[in-house]
C-alpha cells in the first residue's frame, strides 16, 4: 500500500498515511477540509540493463545481416577473416586522412 501526504486546510497541519487508492478516495470525498499534498519522489534505480541469451542471439543476427553497423562490431559473429580485413580496411582510412591533412584538402 502507497503513503500518501495530505494537508489539513483548516489547520494547515501536514501528515502522511498508508491505505490503499480507494481508500484515499473515499477519505478525501468524506473530509472536505482535506487535500492531498505533494509528498517525496521516490526513485527506483537499477544496476543495468542485463540480457538473456535469446535477446544476444536475436542481436547476433541482427548485427550479421547489417555488417559494418555498430549493433554488428557489438554482437555480429565474426570470422578472422572478417576481423583482419576489418584492421587493414581501419588502417588505409587513417593512412588516406593523414595525406588530405597534410596536403590541405
Amino acid at each position: 500500500m502507497p503513503i500518501y501526504d495530505f494537508i489539513n486546510t483548516k489547520t494547515g497541519k501536514e501528515f502522511s498515511d498508508m491505505m490503499s487508492i480507494a481508500e484515499k478516495e473515499k477519505y478525501l470525498k468524506k473530509n472536505k477540509h482535506i487535500k492531498q499534498g505533494i509528498g517525496k519522489i521516490n526513485i527506483v534505480s537499477g544496476t543495468g540493463v542485463k540480457t538473456d541469451s535469446g535477446w544476444k542471439d536475436m542481436l547476433s543476427r541482427i548485427g550479421d545481416a547489417h555488417p559494418g553497423s555498430k549493433v554488428h562490431d557489438a554482437y555480429g559473429n565474426k570470422s578472422t577473416k572478417d576481423i583482419k580485413t576489418r584492421q587493414v580496411l581501419e588502417k588505409h582510412r587513417k593512412i588516406q586522412a593523414s595525406k588530405r591533412t597534410k596536403n590541405g584538402k
